[in-house]
């Protein structure tokens, strides 16, 4: 039997359900205010690798070599050098309430060659094998804006969002309409909750990946 405390009439097993009901309350109004923040790159673990993400399957440990927090002027950002495998984190959002994904990037160094400089992929929905199926957003030395690859089987469809390796070292900002893009290339919705994101650093490339939020046209 739970007792009750003081006049209030509050019990242990209430106080809990109010709690978790804050919680809630908070996070679907914070989503239903037009923003939510799928990554600030403000947490870590002992290695410096982003709390509640994963590598790539069988990665995971190239993944942690390649990719860590750090911070600049009190905000985060995730650091990747010389990456061969992408990051990715599962993480649930209402793709038709706040659609438009951003997102900061920044170059800092491409060996001669270089193609792709990174990548974001924005996963708003699973196949019947519970694969994520992927938009990937890419920033490419070599291929137009706009351009466009479909994935195959087990890939991700590509697009162009930034061409060149220019600026250097300067934070440049993208903003894309995934919801659109994705029925657009996918032809069908997507599920009510996204899947998550993932991430990617050209092969010898130095990159820097910025707070990534989901938000209202």
């Amino acid at each position: 039997m739970i007792r009750q405390h003081g006049r209030s009439g509050w019990t242990g097993l209430t106080l809990i359900v109010w709690i978790v009901a804050c919680v809630i309350g908070s996070a679907l109004a914070a989503e239903s205010a037009g923003r939510v923040v799928l990554e600030d790159f403000l947490s870590k673990d002992a290695g410096g690798f982003p709390s509640g993400w994963k590598g790539e399957t069988g990665g995971d440990a190239a993944a942690r070599q390649a990719y860590s927090v750090q911070s600049e002027n009190g905000a985060g950002f995730l650091a990747a050098q010389k990456a061969s495998k992408r990051v990715k984190k599962k993480i649930a959002w209402d793709p038709k309430a706040t659609p438009v994904v951003t997102w900061r990037w920044r170059l800092k160094a491409a060996p001669p060659g270089t193609d792709l400089v990174a990548a974001v992929y924005v996963s708003l929905d699973t196949d019947l094998l519970v694969i994520p199926v992927s938009t990937k957003y890419v920033w490419s030395a070599t291929k137009a804006k706009g351009t466009l690859k479909e994935g195959g089987l087990f890939s991700a469809t590509e697009l162009v969002i930034r061409s060149g390796l220019q600026p250097v070292g300067e934070w440049v900002e993208e903003r894309v309409n995934a919801y659109e893009d994705f029925k657009r290339i996918h032809n069908h919705e997507p599920a009510a909750k996204a899947w998550g994101i993932s991430l990617l650093g050209g092969p010898g490339v130095e990159v820097d990946f910025g707070p990534i939020e989901a938000v209202a046209p």
